[in-house]
């Protein structure tokens, strides 16, 4: 690594950690360079001028510029995972009966406690994605649960509290009923389809109507793109945005675009990386997001959401390692159903 790469770097990972714009003098202190301050304020100039530093109006300071973190990124990072990082996960992998959609989400909760940023997961998009089991769970003598399961592993459930003129006998009648006519349905499907049977149900229970909206309101929510957030409280933790509510109120916003998501991911590329004022994104936020495989040769997109000056090596590490780990997860699995199958 030459003199300039070093004095990039360190003042990158320098940014990242003190959120504060970094001048000679601290570099010397803070690394114990062997470089004279004369020779770290040329190497900074020269890096200004050639656009991968910035100078703020309101300090003598550097900072990363885009195109900074983005020759950082391609150039200087150190890849590696955190040892806690990978025992988490391992010990949520290691658990023996869960659902995809457990998976994902104990796996975020870790990803965004490690990092201190929000991450995100994107379902799949409802003409993808099946319906695949209704259940019925008593819980007692005037209430259960009802259980929708997708072919991906999601799940959505409603309670019913009956009253006396529904029973539970009833309402596994039209359980069996949504089974026999709605297995196998795409999602996109659901909502009509439903409709067209109403009649049907009518003819199980006269009084049908609660039972009858509270699963078509899972089926609404089933047709949605799924987008579930985790840590958005640490994010707006982050000096960038914890004393600007407009900042905030454009993360509330973003967080409530799936369509931003959807079209982030390239089909080109393991993991996307979108930083900060590049490509009129917002000049503070920076995002990475992937694909990752799901059963069945399925997909679904997370992401990785935070200030531009993002620690980049610790988070696109962890996420290349969850990424792998997740999908050898699933691929065993469905190795081993197979071959249960066979049998």
């Amino acid at each position: 690594m030459n003199r300039r790469d070093r004095v990039l770097k360190l003042i990158v990972e320098y940014f990242i950690k003190y959120a504060t714009p970094v001048g000679s003098k601290t570099l010397i202190e803070e690394y114990h360079l062997d470089y004279s301050s004369a020779t770290i304020r040329a190497e900074m100039n020269a890096l200004e001028l050639e656009g991968y530093l910035e100078k703020p109006h309101t300090s003598s300071g550097r900072v990363p510029s885009s195109k900074g973190y983005r020759y950082y990124i391609d150039n200087l990072r150190e890849k590696s995972v955190d040892e806690e990082f990978r025992y988490k996960v391992q010990n949520v992998l290691n658990e023996k009966i869960q659902s995809v959609e457990e998976v994902i989400s104990q796996s975020l909760e870790i990803l965004s406690e490690m990092t201190s940023l929000a991450s995100i997961v994107l379902g799949p998009k409802a003409n993808e994605e099946k319906l695949i089991s209704v259940q019925l769970v008593p819980l007692s003598s005037n209430s259960a649960t009802c259980v929708f399961v997708t072919d991906q592993g999601y799940v959505e459930n409603k309670t019913f509290v009956l009253n006396d003129k529904i029973s539970l006998e009833d309402v596994t009648k039209i359980v069996k009923l949504l089974n026999d006519r709605l297995n196998g349905t795409s999602i996109s499907e659901l909502v009509p389809k439903m409709q067209a049977i109403k009649p049907l149900i009518s003819d199980y229970i006269i009084d049908q109507d609660m039972i009858y909206q509270a699963m078509m309101e899972a089926f609404i929510s089933f047709t949605k793109d799924r987008l579930k957030t985790y840590g958005t409280d640490e994010l707006f933790e982050q000096p960038e945005f914890s004393e600007d509510a407009q900042k905030i109120k454009k993360l509330l916003e973003l967080f409530e675009s799936p369509k931003v998501f959807q079209s982030l991911s390239n089909d080109d590329e393991d993991i996307s990386i979108h930083i900060g004022g590049e490509d009129e994104a917002d000049e503070d936020v920076s995002i990475i997001s992937a694909k990752i495989t799901l059963p069945n040769n399925n997909e679904s997109n997370i992401a990785i959401v935070g200030p531009k000056r993002m620690d980049y090596n610790k988070v696109m590490s962890n996420m290349e390692y969850l990424i792998n780990e997740i999908e050898k997860y699933f691929a065993s699995k469905q190795v081993r159903k197979d071959k249960d199958e066979e049998k």
